[in-house]
């Protein structure tokens, strides 16, 4: 049996070596690649992203693969975005007070959350909508590892969203139709986060 083809795309930021080796684990045949024709043609596009809103944007809009993720979103082909890589793919983020403009796949914003501990780090449950692709036999008090200080914190229109709270509710994770994104790292988070990606890889 093939194997579903997921290109994760280097832009230049993310920890790309561990999401590698999860993604493969979970059944994917998986290319590392900054080749913008090898990211429309996999089956699934994956955008990671660690660090500044701004400097992620940068390396995006610099790789081209912003134009390659609305292609897909148009279409229908999955796209997953991880941490930044979710974060991108609102309209704008706010980063000490400096507007940066997003992918722009996903209405909406994303800005500091209003907590006592920031950065927001370590293990956390998350509500997940019903019907959630990415959740299916994923129970609810399953943990998964967050590392950010911003989020989205309003479920864009006609998404699906589990949330997590940590001093304030946030977007943990989305999903509309073939795009599917978490503020979360799957690849850090066990078997719960094993168990999210082959979710996403059998809907490949």
């Amino acid at each position: 049996m093939t194997k579903p083809t997921v290109a994760l795309f280097d832009y230049g930021s993310g920890n790309l070596r561990s999401a590698f080796r999860a993604l493969e684990r979970a059944g994917a045949g998986v290319e590392l690649t900054s080749d913008l024709d090898a990211a429309r043609r996999a089956d699934g596009l994956v955008v990671p992203g660690v660090g500044a809103y701004a400097a992620c944007m940068e390396g995006v809009l610099k790789s081209g693969v912003d134009a390659v993720v609305r292609e897909r979103v148009a279409a229908a082909a999955p796209v997953l975005g991880i941490c930044v890589g979710e974060q991108i793919l609102f309209e704008e983020g706010i980063e000490h007070g400096v507007r940066t403009r997003g992918v722009g796949v996903l209405e909406g914003r994303v800005d500091l959350v209003e907590a006592d501990r920031i950065p927001h780090m370590g293990w956390n449950t998350v509500r997940a909508d019903e019907g959630m692709r990415l959740f299916r036999g994923i129970g609810s008090e399953e943990r998964f590892y967050f590392v950010h200080s911003y989020a989205a914190k309003a479920v864009p229109p006609g998404a699906k969203a589990a949330i997590a709270v940590h001093g304030e509710p946030f977007v943990a994770a989305v999903e509309r139709g073939a795009l599917a994104a978490t503020q979360f790292h799957p690849e850090k988070s066990g078997d719960a986060g094993y168990a999210l990606l082959s979710n996403w890889i059998k809907d490949l």
